[in-house]
């Protein structure tokens, strides 16, 4: 219904435009020959009057007065202006004609993002509620339990609860990005922030190879621990969100021109051309949420980005050899002096 209506409004917003435009262009075709009829008169009549005055003998000659050349001047630049004033309104109602349709195209986008962040959310809240509620009621119902069982039912009830927990965390990490988030800096080891979230990584994911390679010393940076250990984690789950089967994922940390580089390159489906300038939108998602099957709120890059961004860094998206992709982040290091983390190049 909202749909169709956004749809009649722009109609009639299109038909109202073309009938200016059409109405001004009549109008100034009108207007630049009634000025030139006016020109031919006020010509003609003022050549009669010289030649009967006797101050010009021909027509060749009345064409070199300076009353003539007057009279041409003031032509010119009032058809000048006619024609300038119709170039500006004719741009001026295209440009309307193009905000117009930008602004209905941004608001038809921002609606299927609301739409399928709504369904997403709806999704991820309602998936792991239910397994809680599931085990819960098992337990309840069954009084005595298997030790094995009962151990299996409350690990999965806790994995469902963190996973609660961490999409709560980045809902509320999101809505702290658009208005009041400052990065509460320290002394961090991003070397062995990186190693410790793999290690959890490779217990959670286990038909996954997470392969780690540093170049040199890395320095100790001063940063948000809460905030570099999101942006890791969001882009290390999301590497493993779009790959398939047993695959691997690389994680690369150098230290280059006082810049510390991190990469996390997946073999996943990869990512578009189109949809790598989209993709850190806050609630963006590729695809629909109908048919998507890959689970997500689209917060997590958006997390991402904006915590870069917070550091005075960059991130970049870029294609993996021969399929997947590879996320790069630039983050600057100021405090120049700090000790290196001492570790020479390795790979784990």
């Amino acid at each position: 219904m909202e749909h169709a209506r956004n749809i009649r409004l722009r109609l009639l917003s299109y038909i109202v435009i073309a009938y200016m435009l059409l109405a001004y262009i009549w109008w100034s075709v009108v207007l630049y020959e009634k000025n030139k009829d006016a020109f031919y008169a006020k010509r003609e009549l003022l050549l009669i009057g010289m030649v009967a005055e006797g101050r010009v003998s021909s027509s060749s000659e009345f064409y070199q007065t300076a009353t003539y050349l007057e009279l041409k001047d003031k032509y010119q630049t009032q058809t000048s202006m006619i024609l300038g004033e119709a170039v500006v309104f004719v741009c001026s109602l295209l440009i309307g004609l193009y905000l117009i349709n930008r602004s209905y195209h941004k608001e038809m986008m921002a609606a299927r993002q609301r739409r399928n962040f709504l369904l997403s959310i709806t999704h991820e809240l309602k998936s792991p509620i239910a397994s809680i509620q599931l085990i819960l009621e098992t337990m309840q119902k069954r009084g005595t339990i298997k030790q094995e069982i009962k151990e299996r039912l409350l690990n999965n009830a806790l994995n469902d609860t963190k996973r609660l927990n961490g999409l709560v965390s980045n809902l509320l990490l999101s809505a702290k990005l658009e208005s009041a988030y400052q990065p509460h800096r320290e002394n961090l080891d991003l070397a062995e922030l990186i190693e410790d979230i793999l290690d959890k990584l490779r217990h959670k994911h286990p038909t996954f190879k997470f392969s780690y390679i540093q170049d040199g010393n890395i320095p100790i940076i001063h940063a948000d621990r809460t905030g570099m250990t999101s942006v890791a984690i969001n882009l290390l789950e999301n590497a493993i969100k779009y790959s398939t089967g047993s695959t691997e994922i690389q994680t690369y940390l150098s230290f280059v021109k006082d810049q510390i580089i991190l990469k996390i390159a997946d073999n996943g489906i990869g990512i578009d051309d189109k949809e790598k300038k989209k993709i850190f939108e806050k609630f963006y998602r590729i695809g629909n949420e109908d048919t998507r099957k890959t689970k997500g709120t689209g917060l997590g890059l958006y997390i991402v980005a904006e915590i870069i961004k917070a550091h005075q860094g960059r991130i970049n998206v870029l294609d993996n050899k021969p399929h997947g992709t590879i996320f790069s982040i630039q983050l600057p290091v100021k405090n120049k002096a700090a000790e290196p983390f001492d570790i020479s190049r390795r790979a784990s």
